[in-house]
């Protein structure tokens, strides 16, 4: 069996898109190869529009123990030079290069926090 937002990723389209078109919370793997393998009408017209530009889903995963979860993207997300969960301070964290300018962002995807360097 595989969640609604397990569905979501691997047909790559947003939770709630999945909600909205009933998608139920739990499917077995045969109803979710059908999706892949059939696609209805949404999908394929979801699958037409998309402009790639930002992606529906990315990988966070830690920089220091390589703990990972996948997330929506938010408009407000730079480009990290890294990531670190909650499971590490920020002294595991490597020093910013001489001449780099570092900035923290804290509430990425449910645990991480992203890391900025920018040279001066």
């Amino acid at each position: 069996m595989v969640t609604r937002r397990e569905a979501a990723i691997f047909l790559d389209i947003p939770l709630e898109m999945a909600r909205r078109h009933g998608i139920p919370s739990r499917l077995s793997e045969d109803e979710l190869a059908a999706l892949e393998k059939n696609p209805p009408a949404w999908l394929l017209q979801s699958r037409a529009n998309r402009t790639g530009r930002k992606p529906v889903w990315v990988r966070l995963e830690c920089s220091i123990c390589g703990y990972y979860e996948t997330a929506r993207p938010k408009k407000w997300w730079p480009e990290f030079s890294f990531l670190y969960c909650d499971d590490h301070g920020p002294d595991e964290v490597p020093a910013p290069a001489p001449g780099m300018i570092r900035s923290e962002y804290d509430g990425i995807g449910s645990r991480f926090i992203g890391i900025v360097d920018v040279g001066l």
